[in-house]
């Protein structure tokens, strides 16, 4: 019987550690926004925070407008099934 390969994102304690990092290294981004002099081109931008503002609020945007786009372009279950298939089963 071969042994099962254990990858680094198998155990839960690695999943956290990277999930931790993750969070460390947004918070030094967000804080260095304050501290790093910029060079802005548009008014908006000397805003601090307005990158991580702009994008979380762009997300937001993104999933509504998707939200409302599935009600028109969703399929319906047996979209895929011919017409001969559902006369045959009725």
């Amino acid at each position: 019987m071969k042994k099962e390969k254990i990858y680094f994102l198998d155990k839960a304690e690695n999943v956290k550690r990277v999930i931790y990092i993750f969070y460390a290294v947004c918070i030094l981004l967000f804080l260095a926004d304050f501290v790093i002099e910029r060079y802005t081109y548009h008014t908006l931008e000397k805003i601090p925070a307005f990158y991580a503002i702009f994008g979380f609020v762009a997300c937001v945007v993104l999933v509504l407008v998707a939200t409302q786009m599935r009600k028109f372009l969703m399929r319906g279950e047996d979209y895929y099934d011919s017409s001969e298939e559902k006369d045959k089963n009725a």
